[in-house]
């Protein structure tokens, strides 16, 4: 008799969704429940004496919504705006409150369900990205995905404190 347990059918609980999009020729995904909604990238209202990779601001339904550049605030280089930029607006949270923020990607790949004893810890090399974004990485159709901590993405220079986005 083998001491092997039987394979068991997977749960919901056992998977985890993310929406996966491109930057530069890197794949990363960020948890489709933290999802508010896509957008076509439209003109922000530029903000002076903060990092290039904060874009501005969006007026979204009487919310004012930081907008960042993912490529440049993990270094990729500047991206060109085009058909297939996107803007992915996220719940963050921050302590207990929870903030929107919209991140720029190059294009939007796809949902993908991902086995959660299939996401694997991000080494401390390798990677164009600081880990201390990455809560881990998957493999999904034979090409690696980065999965983000969003949680950690509003931790930037001084976006922490800012409005809540809700209008006073």
């Amino acid at each position: 008799m083998s001491d092997a347990a039987p394979a068991v059918a997977n749960k919901a609980g056992d998977i985890r969704q993310f929406l996966t999009f491109v930057l530069g020729d890197e794949r990363y995904g960020v948890d489709i429940l933290r999802v508010q909604e896509l957008r076509c990238w439209e003109p922000v209202s530029r903000i002076p004496n903060v990092p290039s990779y904060e874009k501005g601001v969006v007026n979204l339904r009487g919310a004012i919504v930081p907008i960042i550049d993912l490529r440049e605030r993990f270094q990729l280089g500047t991206g060109q705006v085009g058909p297939m930029t996107v803007v992915v607006v996220l719940q963050v949270n921050v302590g207990a409150a929870i903030k929107i923020m919209g991140v720029v990607v190059d294009a939007v790949s796809d949902v993908v369900d991902v086995e959660k004893n299939a996401i694997q810890s991000a080494p401390h090399f390798g990677t164009k990205v600081s880990t201390e974004f990455i809560a881990g990485l998957a493999s999904v159709r034979n090409e690696m995905v980065m999965l983000l901590d969003v949680d950690r993405l509003l931790k930037l220079e001084g976006l922490e404190d800012a409005d809540d986005g809700r209008t006073p």
